[in-house]
């Protein structure tokens, strides 16, 4: 009977010990298939890290050189979507601002800080041209203006305006009309026509939205003022 006793506790603790093997296994086997997806996500991780594309400021497509202030910016989009205006890196003017609206926006940015000094929009269309030419007037030496139009910008403005708005290097305000499109970047004082600015005609032929052009966005580096 003590020999079948010991014989039958064998047995128990042979299926223990096998049963135990057998899970052990197992369980090495689903770890080393789980490690072996982890790493390998790592790895595909890490190599779209180092393929992403670097992300510069304003999210213009490549980086400023050295004494430059980054921006972009785009006009309105008909009458629904405002316009936006960036400077390195900070949106200064848009519709999630709401600081913009239709007419001509405006923003007023310090030439050797690139700090942001002023926004304003003038209604070209239900407004009065006066108060865009007072503030046109005020505007100081050095300082960096950028303006985007939205709906339409050019209704109400008149020669005087034009021509204020050509002393900060623009070319194509002469030749803005009813609902064009336009985005420019110039500056006070400033010796020669400048090279960013961007000019789309109201054309029925040619508009992509039902009476407006398409959007139209530019954007560069502004060279900082040295004294």
């Amino acid at each position: 009977m003590r020999i079948a006793g010991a014989a039958k506790l064998v047995v128990v603790i042979a299926i223990f010990l096998l049963t135990f093997y057998v899970i052990s296994q197992v369980f090495e086997i689903k770890m080393d298939a789980n490690l072996g997806h982890i790493f390998a996500r790592s790895a595909l991780d890490a190599a779209a890290r180092s393929t992403k594309p670097p992300r510069y400021k304003c999210g213009i497509s490549k980086a400023c050189p050295e004494k430059h202030f980054a921006f972009k910016m785009s006009s309105g989009a008909a009458n629904v979507v405002g316009p936006k205006i960036c400077v390195e890196d900070n949106v200064l003017m848009s519709g999630v601002k709401n600081n913009v609206g239709r007419g001509i926006n405006m923003a007023l940015v310090n030439g050797k800080t690139g700090e942001l000094l002023d926004t304003k929009f003038f209604d070209m269309w239900g407004g009065d041209v006066a108060p865009l030419i007072e503030f046109l007037k005020t505007i100081q030496d050095g300082t960096i203006v950028l303006m985007a139009t939205y709906d339409d910008g050019a209704t109400k403005l008149n020669e005087e305006a034009r021509r204020l708005i050509a002393e900060l290097g623009s070319t194509s305000i002469t030749n803005l009309g009813f609902r064009d499109n336009w985005v420019f970047c110039g500056g006070k004082g400033i010796k020669t026509k400048s090279p960013f600015e961007q000019h789309i005609k109201n054309n029925k032929d040619t508009n992509k939205y039902e009476g407006w052009p398409e959007v139209v966005e530019m954007e560069g580096c502004i060279p900082q003022k040295q004294d």
